[in-house]
């Protein structure tokens, strides 16, 4: 118990104060008072994101590293995927960050398209890239999922880590269990998923999803591929609001 306390105390130490109580969030019950807070905090956050992001659609989510940098083979087809999106009438939206979203805005940007980024409060501060029309910060992930989901006609999945596969496989739960439209994922990168494809054909065998499961993802290599594919199961089967929302003077919009 006491070398519990000790790591406790320790992981406080090595966090920014502004991001303590999040980590108090989640350590159980706390007074109702202090809930009651946190549930406004929270529904502010949602309201000051929804705001911000109203009127940028129809975007494509896309969900990459930000570990790798510019001139590395990753970094120069995905700022191409961002360019091929902006052409097919999409907004491209990432979570704001460098690396692979960077290369993802700086596609948009590089055609004169709309590029949007929903970035995330750090202990070790991950800072927006510079290639946004507009940029929301956040500080809770769940918020920011939201917002990474609710505005995408679709998915594209670029190589990346541990948060990449958690929004990977949150867009295709949410797609399997209907809680969202079966919106197209698409993962670039045949060889560096070729083990998550495997593993989804090995959990397909052992009857822990379905076989029509691995039709949710389309693995490519290709941007021309991408593009059809989108074509198809984004642009023809859902149709894209050509026109935006009506911006309300007396909400300030």
């Amino acid at each position: 118990m006491k070398d519990s306390a000790d790591q406790t105390q320790n992981l406080l130490k090595e966090t920014s104060e502004k991001h303590k109580r999040e980590f108090f969030f989640l350590e159980g019950p706390r007074s109702r008072m202090v809930e009651l807070w946190s549930i406004f905090r929270i529904a502010w956050e949602f309201l000051r994101v929804f705001r911000v992001l109203h009127f940028v659609g129809p975007c494509v989510t896309v969900f990459g590293s930000a570990r790798f940098s510019d001139g590395t083979e990753h970094y120069e087809k995905t700022r191409q995927i961002g360019a091929s999106l902006v052409k097919m009438g999409f907004t491209v939206m990432t979570g704001g960050g460098p690396g692979l979203m960077e290369a993802a805005n700086r596609g948009a940007k590089d055609v004169g398209g709309h590029s949007i980024g929903c970035n995330i409060e750090l202990p070790f501060e991950q800072e927006h890239n510079k290639f946004l029309d507009h940029v929301v910060t956040v500080r809770y992930f769940f918020v920011r999922k939201v917002a990474l989901v609710k505005y995408s006609y679709a998915f594209v999945v670029v190589p990346g880590g541990v948060g990449t596969l958690d929004e990977l496989f949150e867009a295709v739960t949410l797609i399997q269990t209907k809680k969202i439209s079966g919106f197209p994922i698409i993962a670039f990168g045949k060889e560096y998923w070729s083990e998550v494809q495997e593993h989804l054909k090995l959990m397909a065998s052992e009857k822990s999803i379905d076989e029509k499961d691995l039709d949710l993802i389309f693995f490519t290599d290709s941007i021309n591929e991408a593009t059809e594919y989108l074509q198809k199961n984004a642009v023809e089967k859902y149709g894209l609001i050509k026109k935006p929302p009506k911006k309300s003077w007396f909400l300030g919009e």
